[in-house]
């Protein structure tokens, strides 16, 4: 059976669905800021492969309590509502695949634009799953990050035949540190595959690291899943903070 989901108060936060300009184009999100006082910095949430849904927006007011104005774009608004369909190969074929990296790392930028105009100080990103991917993507994309977390996000490959490149292939040239969060039982990312991303980084010339939690496996933050581990969970969840706060966030 599912844990019972975690459900975070929005006490003390001001939390909104919001629309940010991106080009011609208004991208719609979920907010979630400390109420009555300054952010210490922006967080980018970048969405698991099943969109900005209940589970996202938890994770924003869990941010959002810990200081942070935390943005969750919807990066699939266009090609379609992954809400709609609950197959997750269908999904892939209808929606997630027809999405290209170039029109999300756009709309990252978009958003982090309405993330200064909100006061938001510096820009920090963590992303899940299919967002995991991304965050290392943004990493080598961005000059103005400054840090990431990527949870259990794909590493040698994405889910679009048009994604040029590939986390290992950016590990090198990543412009802010990023911590990778990852389950050695994933059966969807090898343990392998994330050795060879430490590796990988070790070129590089930023603060990065690999953390392979022994007992878990894919989508172990997600307490509305089978997959949920609370002790990795925890753990990366404090990880998470302390990569922040040591990167200026």
């Amino acid at each position: 059976m599912p844990p019972t989901p975690i459900q975070t108060t929005a006490d003390g936060l001001d939390c909104a669905d919001i629309l940010i300009p991106s080009g011609d184009e208004r991208l719609p999100g979920f907010a979630a800021r400390p109420a009555g006082r300054p952010a210490r910095a922006t967080i980018l949430v970048v969405q698991e492969i099943f969109g900005v849904h209940e589970h996202i927006r938890d994770l924003c007011r869990r941010l959002a309590h810990a200081g942070y104005l935390a943005v969750a774009p919807e990066l699939y608004f266009r090609q379609g509502d992954p809400r709609d369909i609950t197959d997750i190969p269908q999904l892939i074929a209808a929606i997630v695949s027809r999405v290209p990296d170039a029109q999300v790392l756009a709309d990252l930028d978009a958003t982090a634009a309405w993330a200064a105009g909100q006061d938001g100080g510096a820009l920090g990103i963590t992303g899940f799953c299919w967002g995991g991917r991304i965050v290392w993507l943004y990493a080598a994309h961005n000059p103005a990050l400054s840090a990431g977390v990527a949870w259990y996000g794909r590493l040698r490959s994405g889910f679009a035949p048009d994604s040029p490149r590939q986390p290992i292939d950016v590990a090198a040239q990543l412009l802010a540190p990023v911590l990778g969060l990852y389950g050695a039982l994933d059966q969807s990312i090898p343990a392998a595959d994330a050795e060879a991303m430490r590796a990988a980084l070790a070129q590089g010339s930023q603060p990065a690291q690999i953390v392979l939690y022994p007992d878990a496996g894919h989508a172990f933050l997600a307490d509305y899943r089978p997959s949920f581990q609370a002790a990795a969970a925890r753990d990366g969840w404090q990880r998470m903070l302390d990569w922040f706060a040591a990167h200026g966030l």
